[in-house]
């Protein structure tokens, strides 16, 4: 497999691992309800790593929409790469050879810990789709296949986000962006099929109301020839039928006489026409196989992504926005009613908006967890959500509400310092939170536990955060009562222990010293 190299790239990729565990501190609560939803200002690297506890290998669908390194900056979105943020981070991370990176060596760069973080929050039958254009289109395919292996490459699918050309284009007028999809795993991916719409449910009829509802005609000759299913086909009329030259009939003759029996043979609507077959719409596929061709019939366009933000926002301050129903159908190729969908470039908030919309239509529960790094996260991501949910535009009638709720974060402080001492400011559910996430992998259920040092039960083994923040806290005999809940393998941490190890071992106890042996990643 073809591996691509750049300027920086050995600072980048295990870079995920360097970035410091920050919690989500949340400000507010919009709307009725707990729904679940989050929007989160910050950081996206950083605010990816928050997320892990929680929802690590939980989210079935992400849609991000980075920048696409245009060299345009006279966006809202700072679309080269080249922002006062990303000079200082690449400074940091890269050192003096950021220096010399082109802006591609910058975009890739910012992208591969993100992609590695997002990676690690799809769930196993998940699928992430990533809009771009010609620009990255290259890069990003060959990282991805790196990131989340080649074999889990589902498609590139052509999105075409103009009806007509531009005529003042230098070159060729450019109507068209891609959506490149990368599976988990892709054995475990199954895309949903898409809901025939009217003009494809209209082909079916039923014309000799048959009991069997509607249907359609399907050619009954074959693309290849086989003398078992060349023969001729007689109508109730009389007339003599023989396959196409140099093909043969689908079905044996056998199979022919079950299916006339059964009225599935047709002789079109006056009775003279070829055989076809009767296929009816209840025994087909309840829906269409997605493509990889998206017009804008089927995804809309940026025209009509304009018109959705501006209803919203007269003074609507994105030139490129993307429709909702191009995230619409993201959602139906790949998400379930219940499931969770991230999109971390979350800009004007076109995935909340299409979540909400998507869940009124069909009545699902879909959550969504946006995060915007930029300023305007409260005042055009927020508020655009805000105003979906309550239904209204800027005339306070533009748009129909979707109802729901939301809750919005910014990120909070890191769980170790600088001298990789634990913070203690952040409270002891954050750090439970954390030190349950590495020793188990799974979120942290925050029920009343039997004692206020158990932490819960994974796997038949017990851990227990034996901490007090204005004193020493010793493992010894004398404190084992700590320990409540009967289990296989008993896990403490604690400030010191004086219990031998000897003793430890042969009660299955595994003392952990705080600060020491809790886990960065």
């Amino acid at each position: 497999m073809p591996t691509l190299n750049w300027i920086g790239k050995e600072s980048v990729i295990n870079h995920h691992h360097d970035v410091p565990f920050r919690t989500l501190e949340q400000k507010y609560t919009f709307g009725e309800g707990t729904d679940g939803n989050k929007i989160i200002h910050g950081d996206n690297l950083e605010a990816l790593k928050a997320l892990l506890p929680e929802y690590e290998g939980r989210i079935k669908c992400i849609y991000i929409d980075p920048p696409y390194n245009t060299g345009n900056e006279n966006w809202v979105y700072n679309d080269n790469v080249n922002s006062p943020k990303i000079r200082k981070w690449l400074g940091q991370v890269v050192g003096k050879e950021a220096e010399d990176l082109t802006r591609h060596d910058k975009w890739l760069c910012m992208m591969y810990p993100r992609l590695k973080l997002l990676q690690r929050l799809l769930s196993d039958d998940g699928a992430i789709f990533i809009s771009i254009d010609d620009n990255e289109q290259a890069n990003l395919k060959l990282i991805c296949d790196e990131i989340f292996g080649a074999g889990n490459f589902v498609a590139e699918c052509v999105w075409q986000k103009k009806y007509g050309p531009a005529n003042d284009a230098k070159y060729l007028s450019n109507t068209h962006e891609y959506i490149e999809c990368f599976a988990k795993d892709i054995t475990q991916w199954k895309p949903f099929l898409i809901e025939r719409n009217d003009e494809q449910l209209s082909a079916y009829k039923n014309p000799d109301n048959d009991p069997r509802g509607l249907w359609r005609l399907s050619d009954l000759s074959a693309r290849t020839y086989s003398a078992n299913t060349d023969y001729e086909i007689v109508s109730p009329k009389g007339k003599v039928f023989l396959p196409p030259k140099s093909r043969s009939w689908i079905v044996t003759k056998e199979r022919y006489e079950e299916l006339f029996k059964d009225n599935r043979i047709a002789f079109g609507i006056d009775g003279n026409g070829r055989p076809m077959q009767k296929k009816f719409l209840t025994e087909v596929k309840q829906g269409i196989t997605p493509q990889t061709w998206w017009d804008r019939e089927f995804a809309s366009d940026n025209k009509i992504a304009r018109y959705e933000l501006k209803e919203l926002f007269p003074n609507n301050p994105f030139d490129t926005p993307k429709p909702t129903q191009l995230i619409k159908r993201i959602l139906q190729i790949s998400s379930s009613k219940s499931s969770i969908i991230l999109d971390s470039f979350a800009g004007s908030g076109t995935t909340a908006h299409a979540v909400l919309n998507l869940n009124k239509q069909d009545g699902g529960d879909r959550k969504f967890i946006l995060v915007e790094m930029e300023d305007y996260a409260e005042n055009i991501t927020a508020e655009r959500v805000r105003r979906v949910i309550k239904g209204y535009g800027e005339d306070k009638n533009a748009v129909e509400g979707t109802g729901g709720s939301f809750s919005f974060y910014e990120l909070g402080e890191p769980v170790f310092n600088e001298d990789g001492y634990m913070n203690e400011k952040i409270g002891r559910e954050k750090l439970c939170e954390y030190i349950w996430y590495t020793e188990t992998r799974t979120p942290y259920a925050t029920a009343i536990q039997p004692n206020k040092y158990l932490l819960g039960i994974h796997q038949d083994t017990s851990y227990y955060f034996y901490y007090e923040p204005e004193k020493i806290t010793t493992l010894s005999h004398d404190t084992l009562n700590i320990i409540s809940e009967k289990a296989e393998t008993y896990v403490v941490y604690a400030d010191q222990c004086v219990i031998d190890k000897e003793w430890l071992s042969a009660h299955n106890i595994i003392f952990k010293k705080i600060p020491r042996d809790i886990s960065r990643f």
